[in-house]
Parts: structure tokens; sequence; C-alpha cells
């Protein structure tokens, strides 16, 4: 009912043919992958202090949105590659192992559907919004240099970490354009995570937290809000000979609903991903890391597979 109302307000306000052009904007900001979608193993692993890396990385995501059935939308299929350059430094924060990490993402991607029975497609290609997340291990990991962090690697504890990440609506926008990579608000998660050691060589992790938005006030000559989406995430990593690792990973998101001036939207998310993350490193100072994840239940929203590859190398 709520997306009737909002089209009869575009049909009113702007024409049949304005409408078709707002359906089809609906349609890409569904197939970019949410936030939420996020699978991050070893998030609150200590490193010693005064670490260094430089990251980059890449991701390569496809699949179909879930729409709400009476929105003029089917067949949708996306094609969605992004390239994330990345800054990460261990410092000491009142005594506890604390990580800064900056990222910038830049993506290229397709998105085709039907709307109203016609086919349709965008590409859209730009710098996306700038991201900034500290983490600090509230129990557990106190700030240690190389030495007191190998010998906590022979005989590791529980862990009890706290992060807030922060993404800036940097990335390119325009307001009187169908297809931004920016999304023009603010937006922030706090999160805590757990690490429980298992039997030798097995970690078992746990995070939860809440994003929130800020509204995006030039929606098309709308104003956008979200409502909160709550996550959990859990990892079963085994540690290998060398510092190699794999984790199996799944989370669980839920909320994020939307709203065009102030008319719900009947796009309340209720989702749960899978994966599988490896990591090796290599002549000491150099790691690479490959994941895998998938939409298992996917009530609203991108059901996508992404596939990522990752580098980091310790500048110091």
């Amino acid at each position: 009912m709520a997306s009737m109302v909002v089209r009869d307000r575009i049909d009113r306000r702007q024409g049949p043919g304005r409408a078709v052009a707002i359906v089809v904007l609906l349609l890409c900001l569904l197939a970019a992958p949410s936030m939420a979608q996020e699978l991050a193993p070893r998030a609150y692993w200590p490193a010693p202090t005064g670490t260094q890396l430089v990251l980059a990385g890449y991701a390569y995501s496809w699949g179909d949105v879930v729409t709400d059935p009476s929105l003029p939308i089917s067949g949708v299929d996306s094609r969605i590659n992004t390239g994330i350059a990345g800054y990460q430094q261990t410092v000491d924060l009142f005594g506890r192992t604390t990580n800064v990490k900056v990222e910038l993402p830049y993506t290229i991607g397709t998105t085709k559907g039907f709307v109203f029975g016609q086919s349709a497609q965008a590409d859209f290609n730009g710098l996306g919004d700038l991201a900034m997340t500290v983490s600090v291990n509230l129990y557990g990991a106190p700030a240690m240099d190389r030495e007191a962090f190998r010998a906590m690697l022979s005989d590791p504890g529980p862990i009890v970490g706290a992060s807030l990440r922060v993404v800036a609506p940097t990335g390119e926008y325009y307001d009187d354009k169908l297809i931004n990579i920016g999304t023009n608000r603010w937006a922030a998660r706090l999160q805590f995570g757990y690490i429980q050691p298992l039997k030798p060589g097995w970690l078992l992790e746990a995070a939860a937290g809440v994003w929130f938005f800020q509204d995006n006030d030039a929606f098309l000559g709308y104003t956008r809000s979200q409502d909160p989406i709550a996550a959990v995430e859990a990892h079963l990593v085994h540690l290998m000979k060398g510092g190699a690792w794999v984790a199996l990973d799944g989370n669980y998101y839920a909320g994020g609903r939307s709203y065009l001036d102030g008319e719900r939207r009947p796009d309340f998310q209720r989702n749960v991903r899978t994966g599988l993350t490896v990591a090796w490193p290599f002549k000491k100072r150099h790691l690479l890391k490959l994941g895998f994840s998938r939409g298992v239940v996917t009530e609203s929203g991108g059901d996508y597979a992404t596939a990522t590859l990752a580098y980091a190398v310790a500048v110091n």
C-alpha cells in the first residue's frame, strides 16, 4: 500500500515518465549491497602497537533483488565491482590495543531489470563514501609490543572489544541524477565483539551492532529516511601453521525500513548470509585473503553472492 501511495504522489507531481525514472532509481538503490551484509572475521584480533598496514581489496557482487510484489519491478540482475584502498594503524589508547582504519571505495556496476514490463538498465561508476573505523579491545588484549604479542599467541584468552564505524557522505552524488555512488548521508555503526578460544587452533568470534542513518534530503526532490539496522555475526576460525587461518562466517540483520517524505515503504529487511574466508601470510609482511558469501534468507533488498580478494602489507 505504501509503495502505491508513493507512486500516486509521483504521478501527480511529476507525470508518468518521471514515475518510471523514480522506480528505476529505487531499483538501483536496492541493487547496491547493504552495509549490514558485511562479514568480517578477525575484526577484534589484536596486533602489536605501532603496526601499520596498507590495504587493497576487490569485491565482485552479483545477483537478484527482492522487492515488494506491488512494485512494477521484475527480473533484476546486478553486476557490481568495487575496489577499496585503505590504511590501518594499531595504537596504544589508555593501555588498550586500538586499531584505526580508513577505507575509500570505487565502484563500477550495471543493473538490469524490467520496469512496467519494459527493460531498463543502469550503469554507474565513481568514488564511494569514505569510511573510518576505530576498534578498541576492552578486555583481554592490552597494548603490547611484538614480544608480548608472540607470547599472547601461544596462549590466547578471551577478548572483548568495541568499535565505531562512521561513513561520511563524500562519495559522488548529484541531486538531479538518477544514479549515484555516494549516499548523501552520514551513517554510523556501534558494535561489540567477543573472541573465545576453544581447543588449540580454534576460535569462536561473535559480534553484535546497530547501524544508524542520517536522512538524505536531496533524493530527487524527496527526503529519504531509514530506520536503524541491527546485525549479529559469528565466525568459527581455525588457525593453521605459519599464521594462515580459515573461517566459517554467518550473520543475521533486521530493520532498515525506509521512508520517502514520511511515507513508509514495504522494505523491512530480515536477512541471513553465510560465507567462507581464507587468509595466509607470506614473506613475513604480506597477507592475502579470499572470501565468498551469499544470501541464505532474503526477505527484502539485495540477494547477492559476493567474492572478495584483499591484500595487506605491513609498512613498518
